[in-house]
């Protein structure tokens, strides 16, 4: 390390679990972030500074006045700037030393798996369930760490998972029975920051060998409480569920099932695509031959509408969340 590391450094090279090899391996660490929200906001910050030499962001979004109770990262003069770029400007002014680069594109099952390949740990930032299912696994399959965390309202939760432990879809093979958002069920800028910020610490400890995987913490943040549990013993499913695919992965031969409304998408989301509410799903026509493919914005429904049509018997089924 030159003379400006060793004092930008020196608080946590002291540190026998880091020492100047563990700050040479922080160096040459590459961290994919996906999402520079709100947890993206605090974990990006605290890689930056400790000396990750390399981050990845992914982000398709723009900054907006209304992100910037829980993201401090940007400025009023952000909004409007994808955020990816944002992040990326604001990282260069905390430790230039560092390489930044900004993607602004969706995280996608098409990308994922190329995306995953080149990083060292992922991090899973965007607190949206079907991306989180989707970097799991492509996480399992490249045997890469994948550090996840989710804040809603007054409770949140942090681990890290695959690589050499079980997988999300291990310990939870179900979404939550009350899904939501901050913008329908709100959040508190400074929860998110906490689990921001245990996202980052779970990650230095992933890089630096520290004792890290396999475990989830939670918070509730109301009463201060904290919880979480060990998954060591999670086993992977023989049945791992449906999985989600990106629109360029649809086929000639697959059946689209659109389950938004027409007041909420006019136009079906691809034109041979069969409109359908989730509660109709008993009154689709089913072809043996066919894949299923069930498609709305969130990946939500199509996830519940799966659900339906597996206990009929249908196994060949893919999902897509088209966003917003």
């Amino acid at each position: 390390m030159n003379a400006n590391a060793l004092d930008r450094y020196a608080r946590q090279t002291m540190l026998p679990d880091v020492g100047p090899s563990g700050q040479s391996r922080l160096a040459a660490a590459n961290v994919l972030v996906i999402g520079a929200g709100g947890l993206g906001c605090a974990v990006l910050p605290y890689l930056c500074a400790a000396g990750v030499g390399h981050l990845t962001i992914v982000d398709h979004d723009r900054v907006e006045e209304g992100n910037l109770h829980r993201q401090p990262l940007y400025r009023m003069t952000d909004i409007g700037r994808l955020k990816a770029e944002a992040a990326r400007d604001a990282l260069s002014t905390l430790n230039p030393d560092i390489v930044v680069r900004a993607l602004h594109e969706r995280l996608t099952p098409a990308n994922a798996p190329a995306l995953v390949a080149v990083a060292d740990v992922i991090v899973d930032a965007a607190d949206l369930f079907a991306v989180t299912y989707t970097l799991s696994d492509a996480c399992m399959r490249a045997h890469k760490p994948l550090v996840s965390a989710s804040v809603l309202g007054l409770s949140g939760y942090v681990g890290v998972f695959c690589g050499d432990s079980p997988s999300y879809r291990a310990v939870f093979p179900d979404i939550p029975a009350q899904v939501g958002s901050c913008a329908t069920s709100g959040v508190l800028g400074t929860a998110v920051g906490v689990m921001g910020t245990l996202q980052a610490h779970l990650t230095l400890a992933t890089l630096l060998g520290l004792p890290s995987s396999a475990r989830v913490i939670t918070f509730d943040f109301r009463t201060l409480r904290i919880g979480g549990f060990s998954f060591a013993a999670a086993r992977e499913p023989d049945d791992s569920g449906p999985h989600f695919i990106a629109p360029s992965q649809i086929t000639a031969s697959d059946i689209t099932v659109d389950l938004r409304g027409v007041d909420e998408a006019p136009v079906p989301a691809f034109p041979s695509s069969v409109r359908i509410s989730p509660d109709a799903m008993d009154h689709l026509a089913l072809e043996p031959s066919r894949r299923i493919v069930l498609c709305c914005r969130s990946g939500v429904r199509a996830w519940r509408a799966a659900a339906k049509l597996r206990a009929r018997g249908v196994t060949d089924l893919a999902l897509i969340a088209l966003g917003d």
